[in-house]
């Protein structure tokens, strides 16, 4: 089985070693064949316009699409965000590419704030975001495509450790942030099999 993770700094890793990343730890634990197409800052236009060279000329069996909160960072509209997501899951099913929807996590406002930019509203980006994790759940049920709920992975762990824990700077997630991430993919692709 081969598998290309596509999608923004969450994808990629920032802030954490390579080795820690939630895409390094699925490739570790299940000893396949995993790309990680990442890129720091990418939206989901970006990945949309990369996806044939990043995803499809790689021929994989699944991708993991990830992104949308620079879009809403940026003050894009979620119908442009829903719009480039549809478009790269109907480039991957048209490639015989198994595509599987990646949910980002809320951003922490408070330690974004401080260590990421104080000038964004992050409650605002939240809400956005809160609509976009509905749409990719509703989008996918009807279409019966796979996601992966990072959103509640991290809501859910929230109750039992400190959410700073999680986070290196309120948007990215910390080495405990990656490992979460790597065993709610893990556990789910194992489920697949």
């Amino acid at each position: 089985m081969k598998l290309v993770c596509i999608g923004d700094s969450l994808t990629f890793g920032y802030g954490v070693p390579s080795n820690c990343s939630w895409v390094w730890l699925i490739k570790e634990s299940l000893q396949m064949e995993v790309l990680n197409k990442g890129a720091n800052g990418d939206t989901t236009s970006g990945m949309l316009s990369r996806f044939y060279e990043d995803v499809v000329k790689s021929h994989p069996n699944y991708v993991i699409i990830t992104g949308g909160s620079n879009d809403f960072m940026s003050n894009r509209p979620l119908k442009m965000v829903t719009d480039n997501l549809t478009l790269i899951v109907k480039e991957a099913l048209n490639s015989s590419i198994i595509p599987i929807m990646g949910i980002e996590p809320a951003i922490n406002k408070t330690m974004a704030e401080k260590k990421w930019d104080g000038t964004l509203d992050y409650k605002k980006i939240n809400k956005i975001q809160e609509d976009y994790r509905n749409w990719a759940i509703e989008f996918c049920d009807k279409n019966k495509l796979h996601y992966i709920d990072y959103y509640n992975c991290f809501m859910e762990n929230s109750k039992d450790t400190n959410v700073h824990h999680l986070f290196v700077d309120g948007l990215h997630p910390s080495i405990l942030g990656h490992k979460l991430m790597a065993e709610y993919t893990v556990n789910f692709l194992k489920s697949l099999t």
